[in-house]
């Protein structure tokens, strides 16, 4: 493939930066600390280090709401310990990718700050601004993912302000040509600095509807964006988000990466998010990549990721996927599929699955050490959407809970001081350090991934489904020029045997780490197996 296409091979692992590793105890981690554990990224394998928000923040939703889009929060360091953190990962070959969270900022932003001062100052129309309806409610039934009316009144103007998330994150309006510029330049900041790429946080919220008109009820609710107690997923959101002026400035964004040869990933939360996702990544004049919730749910079946694989490439010409099964946002994937008490076993096929859908897999951190969601108490909540939903909804803080990288120190080595979010007990015993063992989650995950370099056909080739019983998932990879590759995985507890005549004949590879074997036109896989071969 051409050198321009490396990342469609290529293997993201996200750093969620309060919680990786704190170099100057004060409790939450830093980038001097993701520096400090580059060497251990490398080991891996992966080839993209995503780094979740670090700018200067007020730190009401940690981050990603954003009060300088070009300083590193004194949290976190300093552009010069950003800087040398770029230098050392180049230095090791890794690819930095950086979050931007366009669609809103926080509302000590400067330019929030200007902007509602008045209605006349130049930048008062820099936000989404709105005047109350005659009885003095909210402009329309717009809702915020965080809970109740995505308006909120200020009085300084005597107008209500979008936010479709917290009431301190109001929503920038896209339709001013001044902010895309201003966003334009943010990026071209640090792309001068060094950076590979972009993840851009909810990537099709930039735009609004100017008329302002109300949402219909949705057909069907969604659970795959927010929780089934949450409000926001009973309105068809036509019009708060996804709006076709978007395309345009994606293509904007996209002029501007090519002149660094850097790529974008788009974080897409939508109704249809499949379609939004193929959307924004065809042509190969908008985003690189996207992935969306699709694969973050609860839903667990070989028939569930089959069929968000199979529609989204139904959708797409050249578009391309980044499939993830686990970030920051999302209950850990080995509690979130595994249950209450899930086998570490469990771990190594997610991963063995992930890494061969087509598709650029992202990965997040302490899903290699088969880390499991951590059961929190209301007091110890740092999450103003799990504090506003408990106990219903918990929240985000129990997939984002510290690295723990030895397993008999304070803190599990992540700080000498107590951190932001405690380290549950059972994390302290699944430690870097505590898996040097063959058959550990770390070991399998650092074999499987140098395993995939050598298997082409994995990173670049198309795919093509079989039916299989559940809990199997069945496909075969096709690269021009090369053998197809055949790939099944039993996604359940218990072994199996299924017919499987395509596998007669096939030549197995060994290698990735995974239990299974053909017999005859069959295969035959043991609780959370896996089997490639080249026919």
């Amino acid at each position: 493939m051409p050198a321009a296409d490396w990342w469609r091979s290529a293997v993201i692992y996200q750093v969620y930066p309060r919680s990786f590793l704190d170099s100057n105890g004060d409790g939450v981690g830093d980038l001097p600390g993701i520096t400090a554990k580059l060497d251990y990224i490398a080991s891996l394998g992966v080839d993209i280090v995503w780094i979740s928000p670090f700018f200067t923040s007020p730190m009401k939703d940690f981050g990603y709401d954003v009060a300088d889009y070009c300083d590193v929060d004194p949290l976190f360091g300093t552009l010069a310990d950003f800087d040398a953190l770029v230098a050392r990962a180049h230095a090791l070959g890794l690819k930095i990718m950086i979050d931007q969270v366009l669609s809103h900022s926080a509302d000590n932003h400067p330019w929030f700050v200007e902007s509602r001062a008045s209605r006349d100052n130049p930048k008062s129309d820099w936000y989404v601004w709105a005047a109350q309806q005659a009885d003095g409610t909210p402009p329309n039934n717009w809702l915020s993912v965080f809970g109740g009316s995505a308006w909120q009144w200020d009085a300084r103007r005597g107008q209500y302000y979008l936010h479709n998330f917290l009431t301190s994150q109001p929503d920038l309006n896209f339709h001013q040509p001044a902010v895309q510029q201003a966003h334009l330049d943010n990026l071209r900041f640090w792309l001068e600095r060094g950076v590979d790429g972009f993840r851009l946080d909810a990537c099709n919220f930039h735009f609004h509807d100017r008329e302002l008109r109300n949402n219909p009820p949705a057909a069907l609710r969604d659970s795959t964006m927010v929780s089934s107690v949450n409000p926001y997923g009973m309105q068809a959101h036509i019009h708060d988000k996804t709006q076709p002026e978007n395309v345009a400035f994606l293509r904007r964004i996209r002029v501007l990466l090519d002149e660094y040869q850097a790529i974008a990933i788009g974080e897409i939360g939508a109704d249809d998010s499949l379609a939004v996702m193929g959307e924004y990544t065809t042509g190969g004049d908008k985003l690189h990549m996207a992935y969306s919730f699709n694969l973050l749910t609860s839903e667990f079946s070989a028939a569930h990721i089959r069929t968000q694989v199979e529609q989204f490439e139904a959708r797409v010409a050249d578009g391309w996927a980044s499939w993830s099964v686990g970030n920051h946002d999302s209950v850990r994937v080995m509690t979130r599929w595994g249950g209450a008490t899930p086998s570490p076993e469990l771990a190594k096929v997610v991963l063995a699955m992930q890494l061969a859908l087509k598709g650029t897999p992202c990965l997040y951190q302490g899903d290699e050490l088969a880390l499991t969601e951590a059961d929190l108490p209301f007091e110890a909540l740092q999450d103003p959407y799990g504090i506003t939903f408990w106990p219903e909804f918990k929240g985000r803080d129990g997939c984002r809970t510290p690295m723990p990288w030895q397993g008999a120190s304070a803190h599990a080595g992540f700080s000498s001081a107590t951190p932001w979010l405690p380290v549950p007990p059972e994390h302290a015993a699944r430690a870097v350090d505590q898996q040097a063992a063959a058959d550990s989650p770390l070991s399998f995950a650092r074999n499987i991934l140098a395993w995939r370099r050598g298997v082409a056909q994995l990173g670049q080739g198309d795919i093509v489904f079989f039916d299989a019983p559940e809990p199997v998932l069945a496909f075969r990879r096709d690269l021009a020029g090369a053998p197809s590759l055949l790939a099944a995985f039993n996604l359940g507890g218990a072994a199996l045997q299924f017919d499987w005549p395509q596998a007669a004949g096939a030549t197995p590879l060994d290698g990735h780490g995974l239990p299974g074997a053909a017999e005859g036109a069959g295969v035959s896989l043991p609780a959370y197996g896996g089997w490639f071969a080249l026919v």
